[in-house]
């Protein structure tokens, strides 16, 4: 893909001249939306149930236009097999089946019975990672310190505190032609970042049960994009 993962993105280097690429709040929606709606489609829309068991940033791809593809099936496991078909794979399987760190849902620890609400809990991470910029494994994440939790111990008053630094807010018109100050951007910007974060809290629940359904995930970002756009 000839932009890259969104790993690249969210955690960009410095190129030759000391210039990092960023991604814009409408474009980290975008993607996010985009994700979701892949997942949909493999959790429910596809020939086949399939539960793609290794959401992160590195396997999500973006093309010429900035569309987000998920990529990297090599984890992936359909859910309706037969029990033989399940005994047979999981035999060759469950001990190498790991996910990665930060994104693996937490019942995946204690049981090799991998689901769709396991994928959500992936997509929760890397929707937080996506507008904080920080990696779920990074040092600070330490003694019970989850980004979940980190997350929701900053909402909402402290959200722009934690908010990705690289993530330059747009400023333009608004819809009726008017042009808003820096300042009514900022805080619309939050305000659609602090929306967003909820929703990534949502996903990352410990319970599965407790999780989001990803059809409600795409329609609130989608609500939370345009309101953006809009703004």
């Amino acid at each position: 893909m000839p932009n890259g993962s969104l790993e690249k993105w969210v955690h960009p280097e410095a190129n030759e001249q000391g210039q990092t690429r960023a991604l814009s709040l409408i474009h980290r929606l975008d993607i996010l939306i985009d994700v979701a709606s892949a997942l949909d489609y493999l959790h429910h829309h596809g020939p086949e149930p399939i539960v793609h068991c290794d959401v992160k940033p590195s396997n999500v791809l973006l093309d010429h236009d900035m569309v987000a593809h998920v990529g990297d099936f090599g984890l992936a496991r359909f859910l309706n097999s037969s029990p033989v078909e399940a005994s047979q794979r999981s035999s060759s399987t469950s001990m190498i089946f790991k996910g990665s760190i930060g994104y693996v849902a937490p019942e995946y620890g204690v049981a090799n019975k991998v689901s769709v609400e396991g994928d959500v809990y992936s997509y929760g991470i890397l929707l937080l990672e996506t507008l904080t910029g920080k990696r779920p494994t990074g040092a600070s994440f330490m003694d019970g310190l989850s980004l979940p939790r980190y997350v929701e111990m900053a909402l909402p008053e402290r959200v722009s505190e934690i908010i990705d630094p690289n993530l330059h807010l747009e400023e333009g018109e608004a819809a009726n032609g008017h042009i808003r100050g820096t300042d009514y951007i900022r805080d619309k910007a939050v305000e659609c970042v602090s929306l967003s974060l909820r929703i990534g809290i949502g996903c990352a629940k410990e319970s599965p049960q407790e999780r989001m359904q990803m059809q409600d995930v795409i329609s609130e970002l989608t609500a939370i994009r345009n309101g953006w756009i809009h703004h």
